[in-house]
């Protein structure tokens, strides 16, 4: 980690940690409503929450959902977007829809899925598979637009077909901006699962959690699962970056984005 990195990582952890002792002081000192309960009774019931075995479960469930929604929108967004990007008259055709679709707010498709997939299991992959598509497909489309197309005539001058040619040249100069998409889908697959778990009877998950907990009247196993859902998706990011820092160093360095 090189020190510009470190001093990012230490500002970050000062300024949380300022945060919550400013959060515990507001609450002892009465100023916040007596309804929240104190940061630090948060804190240690969230250390206590991984100790239970439903917790657990629940967890397990929505990453479950999360994964597989994630793999089924790449193996669908990522072609689709190769598809378009690189036969101009499909994506042509295909812009008014995706550009239709794109902006809808998953959220207000829950009702939907729940009818079409009554298991909860299945709308959230639903769900996710559609959310996370558009991002994976910009990206990939937005990607072959970037590559060199001097390389791509090189290799059409050798006698290589469409297909050798995307997969030689426009896949590999456009993963970069795929993993990009990979990124931010990651982001978006907890909001929607716990979203639909929210809403959803049975199957499980943070959000059924959650919903429990609210109607047991406990703020603070609600808030501390809260606190769980976003360490499980800074941890899912962080990794995912380190990795994909690690993989395309290269073009970090070109873009003047390694540090």
């Amino acid at each position: 980690m090189t020190g510009r990195r470190l001093e990012r990582v230490l500002l970050g952890v000062a300024g949380v940690a300022g945060f919550l002792v400013v959060a515990e002081l507001a609450g002892r000192l009465g100023l916040v409503t007596d309804v929240l309960p104190y940061v630090s009774d948060v804190l240690v019931t969230a250390a206590r929450l991984p100790l239970e075995a439903q917790f657990r479960a629940d967890v397990l469930a929505t990453l479950a959902a999360c994964l597989s929604g994630l793999a089924i929108a790449i193996a669908v967004a990522v072609p689709a977007g190769l598809l378009f990007g690189t036969v101009p008259f499909i994506e042509r055709s295909a812009r008014p829809l995706v550009e239709f679709l794109r902006p809808i707010p998953s959220v207000s498709l829950i009702p939907l899925a729940m009818f079409l997939f009554p298991v909860s299991h299945d709308a959230k992959t639903a769900l996710i598979v559609y959310t996370c598509s558009w991002p994976l497909l910009i990206n990939t489309m937005y990607g072959l637009s970037d590559v060199d197309p001097l390389a791509k005539d090189t290799l059409r001058s050798f006698g290589f077909g469409p297909l050798a040619v995307v997969l030689r040249v426009s896949l590999p100069s456009a993963a970069p901006f795929i993993a990009t998409g990979v990124r931010i889908a990651i982001a978006v697959t907890l909001i929607v699962a716990v979203s639909v778990e929210l809403l959803a009877q049975g199957g499980g998950g943070i959000g059924a959690f959650l919903s429990l907990a609210g109607s047991a009247n406990r703020v603070d196993r609600m808030l501390a699962a809260t606190v769980w859902a976003g360490l499980i998706g800074l941890a899912a990011n962080v990794l995912f970056t380190a990795a994909e820092r690690r993989v395309f160093r290269w073009h970090h360095a070109r873009t003047g984005d390694a540090v």
